[in-house]
């Protein structure tokens, strides 16, 4: 299994009810956290309705993150095309990059919430097409040419950036659910996918149909695409125990699915939880589930069992929600990168080989003591010493060990 990166991705989901003040300031502590725990990216949204998802410009968000980062990648997952003017898209991007030392991805999307295209009188059926359109243009503009170009929602006339992207080939990545549109356009263009669909059984299952999607179009506009710069998203809570994360989840988890999913969203096919124990065994122990509540083991699990469904991928991008208290979601996002990471990585398998080699050798080794003893032995003065040292060869780690036998005998 090759190495993959790790990232965060925040649409974000907050419960209504908080102080925003406070959320937004979390939200870019969280940033901070994951960038010093190693994370690769991080990825937030854009949104204008539905009360919960409260980022109306990725951009600026993660123009104040890149300030308080040092090395993590910093994506906008996703800016809907449909409601911007390209050129602006365009300038806003190449900004970002700067402002953060060429740490921007550039990601993008059609429009998710269907309140927002009715906010900005944007008839759905058009969406698709204008992402389609606006990537083309972006990529014109981001190779330093100069466009003129006249559509029904938008006019370029003798366009040319002033000012070209830090990055000599900034990455363009397209937002994919169930649909074949997202994988197609990554296809078109040659571009990277993030798949936001799989964090459900239908989602996960349709993964390597949508990877033949994009590699049909790749194949039919002349480009390639790289499984390398395919992003997968899945979502989980992570303790020390499995009991520990239930008890951690269940409540935010009920809450989230019932309140936003089935109760604002209104999601088709999905049905309210009965109680929080219901909404942890439903999210995480049926078969297919797409999401794990439970121990790094888990989650490692899940993680390999997916890679090998779908044929192989290079990021795993964990959907950041409150499910948990702020605390405990910290905690599970640093156990994710102290036993996850390197365990889906193989940062430890050289590390427990040596050990293994070392306790399945200790015969060999034993040579090196009787060595030692040999030249103790020859020197009169130090064979006297050795009456009185506990062993003539000891690691430092078991310098410290008590003699508890001896203490006995001292004490009696």
């Amino acid at each position: 299994m090759a190495r993959l990166r790790f990232g965060a991705f925040l649409a974000p989901h907050h419960p209504i009810g908080e102080n925003p003040v406070l959320q937004f300031r979390r939200d870019l502590k969280f940033v901070e956290h994951i960038d010093d725990l190693g994370f690769d990216e991080f990825w937030c949204g854009e949104h204008h309705s539905s009360g919960w998802e409260m980022i109306a410009s990725p951009e600026m968000f993660l123009a104040v993150a890149g300030e308080r980062t040092k090395r993590i990648k910093l994506g906008t997952g996703v800016i809907s095309l449909p409601y911007h003017h390209p050129y602006n898209v365009a300038q806003r991007m190449v900004q970002l990059d700067h402002m953060t030392a060429g740490r921007a991805i550039f990601g993008s999307g059609p429009g998710a919430l269907p309140s927002d295209a009715h906010t900005l009188g944007i008839d759905p059926m058009v969406q698709r097409d204008r992402q389609d359109e606006a990537i083309g243009i972006i990529r014109r503009l981001f190779k330093g040419e100069r466009v003129t170009h006249k559509t029904d929602w938008y006019t370029l006339q003798d366009a040319a950036l002033q000012l070209l992207p830090v990055q000599e080939d900034m990455e363009f990545v397209v937002a994919s659910q169930i649909s074949p549109s997202g994988m197609t356009l990554a296809g078109k263009y040659g571009i990277g996918i993030i798949s936001l669909g799989s964090m459900s059984e239908q989602g996960l299952l349709s993964l390597p149909t949508q990877w033949g999607f994009a590699e049909a179009a790749a194949q039919k506009n002349g480009t390639t695409v790289d499984r390398k710069q395919w992003r997968v998203l899945l979502s989980w809570h992570i303790a020390e125990t499995r009991e520990k994360a239930r008890e951690e989840a269940r409540h935010g988890l009920m809450r989230w699915h019932n309140e936003y999913i089935v109760g604002t969203l209104q999601r088709p096919g999905a049905e309210p939880f009965s109680s929080p124990d219901d909404a942890v065994d439903k999210t995480a122990f049926v078969d297919g589930a797409a999401s794990v509540i439970g121990t790094p083991d888990d989650l490692v699990a899940m993680i390999k069992s997916v890679y090998e469904k779908s044929g192989g991928f290079g990021c795993v991008v964990g959907f950041v929600h409150d499910w948990a208290n702020p605390e405990n979601t910290m905690s599970s996002w640093d156990m994710v990168a102290r036993y996850v990471v390197p365990q889906v990585n193989g940062y430890v398998t050289k590390l427990r080989e040596s050990q293994k080699f070392l306790i399945e050798n200790r015969t060999v080794f034993e040579r090196a003591n009787q060595a030692v003893m040999a030249k103790i032995m020859e020197n009169s003065a130090a064979a006297e010493a050795l009456k009185v040292t506990a062993s003539p060869r000891f690691a430092a780690a078991s310098a410290a060990v008590p003699k508890f036998g001896d203490a006995k005998a001292r004490a009696k």
